[in-house]
């Protein structure tokens, strides 16, 4: 009974400890994962992709992805910085690569910072303001630890719940493979785990004020998501998908947009 008792002030410790609010948007979250666990995690995934990948060439293109890139970074490091939240990114490593694949109407930003664009979107993009449209969304996904909250999920589901280390150790492939969905790349790993649709909406939010404080035109972001929504074909209705309706999407992006705007050129 002791140890019972004990046991049930651990999990609310652990509950209380692992609480914390997304910056920006202020939505409370459960990341129980070691932040420190799901980046070398992140970082080992993102180089097996790069590995198996076959980088563009394209030194135009390359150029923009990493020129936006950084802008976009170095514009949420000096919001962070600012207001005293840098344990929320101290430990990230910037990375941005594109990837020559022009099937996949795709990017990506692992936790810690690590982004791959496929060339395939870019034609969506048609521009620099197009690229950092989706550029920061992505991060968005990474600064707001949505890959720690899906990887807890996917444990806990798949695994029963057992604790990060012991999984890599005990199940390393699986558990390699749960990471690829959960940081985003399932799609091109044979899983679809698409982010939720509060991810996907706090993404969409977070990634507005990130294009203020980089100084990019934030009504851009709509002819982005509008040129999206055309891509393929019948969508479900948004109650049937993971993802906001294209029609919601760019009416709360719309919302967001003047919020945003005193952002602008302060970082």
């Amino acid at each position: 009974m002791r140890y019972k008792h004990l046991f049930s002030s651990f999990l609310i410790i652990l509950f209380i400890f692992s609480c914390q609010r997304v910056p920006l948007t202020g939505r409370q979250q459960f990341t129980p994962l070691p932040e420190s666990q799901i980046l070398s995690l992140s970082f080992q995934n993102y180089n097996q992709v790069l590995q198996s990948s076959k980088l563009s060439n394209n030194q135009e293109q390359v150029a923009m992805i990493k020129r936006v890139g950084n802008k976009i970074s170095k514009s949420v490091e000096n919001y962070f910085r600012e207001k005293n939240m840098t344990d929320r990114i101290d430990d990230f490593e910037w990375e941005f690569n594109l990837i020559e694949d022009d099937n996949s109407v795709n990017a990506w930003c692992m936790p810690g910072g690590k982004v791959a664009f496929y060339t395939g979107i870019l034609p969506v993009c048609e521009n620099e303001q197009g690229v950092a449209t989706v550029m920061s969304h992505e991060i968005a996904h990474a600064i707001a630890k949505h890959g720690n909250e899906r990887m807890a999920q996917q444990l806990a589901l798949q695994l029963g719940g057992v604790a990060l280390n012991v999984a890599l150790s005990e199940q390393p492939e699986t558990t390699q493979k749960l990471a690829m969905t959960a940081f985003g790349l399932g799609a091109q790993y044979g899983v679809l785990l698409p982010y939720s649709r509060a991810h996907e909406t706090e993404a969409d939010e977070m990634g507005i004020y990130f294009l203020a404080m980089a100084g990019y035109d934030t009504k851009e972001a709509v002819d982005f998501w509008q040129r999206m929504s055309q891509q393929g074909g019948e969508r479900p209705p948004e109650f049937m998908s993971t993802h906001p309706s294209p029609e919601n999407r760019v009416a709360h992006i719309q919302k967001i947009i003047p919020k945003a705007e005193k952002f602008r050129g302060e970082y």
